[in-house]
């Protein structure tokens, strides 16, 4: 079959590589009819993601049609159209059985890599190095799906292909940065960072009864996007100071919760983007954390900042200081999909989560290279690209 495989830092190229098959009874195998983009995949290009292997199929967001299900698979059967939770987990585990889905004890087969780099091993990832289990990713023409009865989800009738890919991480990990952020009714909400996973974060305050919310990018378009789609207030943080305009915008007090979408490499203005990118490039400090500073600093006294940003090790200049005097609630997590899904698909049904304007660019397989090129860019407003097998 066809696939899109890493080959080292900033090579991407389709190759052919072996049909997966059941390796075990709870599997099945899907044929992917749609796949996206993630910003988390550029931290992968960028070699910032260690354990990665030339010729690994990457992709993690996906949707398609079951065409082989093993002999203990429940819940589905061939033929049903499912769109795929990126993150793995067993569904009878102490994690799982707690809602902690990206937890799973018994998803990830590798978990030494993992261990030495973080202290516990997470679940599994599709197409995401290694240390995340060396699964297959969804960018190719069939999947593989451990735990099909726990990470697989029928699409409804009502709701196109296009809409529900995003479904697969997208709009799971945003509701649940708001969710588990603690967003409630009369908030005041900011977001940073303007892509698919801060746009779905910016729509699920909304839904949880925030009273506004702010978004924060610096591209025009985005910013654009995330007003006209999701009805969040804009801030282009590259003309102006964030923390002020914040303050403004609620009376002196702050948002009562700051949710960073940015992840390991996010930018900035002014010395402190130099300073993180030297250290980052020397390997001083592995990710860039400005996003995850600002948020910190801005929230309110009392608030809550939720981290939904991928991030791989460790950060200079973290706002502790800040952090526990001003009393703030602060977690993360890779997303627990499996906890929201069902229900995000319904909200999609009813036409009460539109999620298919962040496809804003689509292709065949065989372009996805350069699809990674553009995405990467942002060229063109490219928010995701999407990737077609059959074309």
């Amino acid at each position: 079959m066809k696939a899109l495989c890493w080959q080292g830092m900033n090579r991407l190229s389709v190759e052919r590589v072996p049909d997966p098959g059941i390796l075990n009874a709870q599997d099945a195998v899907v044929k992917v009819r749609l796949s996206t983009t993630c910003g988390s995949d550029l931290h992968l290009l960028g070699g910032y993601i260690p354990a990665m292997r030339a010729g690994d199929v990457i992709g993690h967001e996906f949707l398609g049609e079951i065409v082989e299900i093993g002999p203990e698979v429940r819940k589905h059967r061939v033929g049903d159209r499912v769109v795929v939770c990126s993150s793995i987990g067993c569904g009878r585990c102490w994690y799982c059985s707690h809602d902690l889905w990206s937890l799973c004890d018994n998803s990830n087969p590798d978990p030494e890599v993992a261990q030495t780099l973080l202290g516990y091993e997470p679940g599994g990832v599709y197409g995401y190095s290694h240390a995340m289990g060396g699964f297959k990713g969804g960018h190719a023409e069939y999947v593989r799906v451990p735990f099909a009865d726990h990470g697989a989800f029928p699409v409804p009738d009502g709701v196109d292909d296009q809409s529900a890919l995003f479904a697969s991480d997208a709009a799971p990990a945003g509701w649940m940065g708001a969710h588990l952020g603690g967003v409630g009714p009369g908030d005041v909400v900011a977001v940073w960072g303007c892509g698919a996973v801060g746009q779905m974060a910016a729509r699920a305050a909304t839904l949880l009864g925030a009273d506004r919310v702010i978004a924060i990018d610096r591209h025009p378009e985005r910013l654009a996007m995330v007003e006209r789609h999701i009805g969040a207030e804009a801030i282009d943080y590259s003309g102006t100071d964030v923390d002020a305009e914040l303050r403004e915008r609620t009376g002196g007090r702050g948002p009562d919760v700051c949710i960073e979408a940015v992840g390991m490499e996010a930018d900035s203005v002014g010395p402190q983007q130099m300073y993180d990118q030297v250290k980052q490039q020397l390997r001083l400090e592995v990710d860039r954390p400005v996003a995850v500073r600002e948020a910190v600093r801005a929230c309110r006294k009392g608030g809550s900042v939720f981290v939904l940003g991928a991030f791989s090790g460790t950060v200079d200049r973290f706002p502790l200081g800040a952090m526990m005097n001003k009393g703030l609630t602060v977690r993360s997590a890779r997303q627990h999909g499996q906890r929201y899904i069902p229900m995000l698909l319904r909200l999609m049904a009813k036409g009460e989560l539109v999620t298919s304007h962040l496809a804003t660019h689509s292709m065949p397989l065989d372009e996805a290279p350069g699809g990674y090129d553009l995405f990467r860019a942002r060229k063109d407003g490219c928010v995701r690209a999407v990737f077609r097998p059959e074309s």
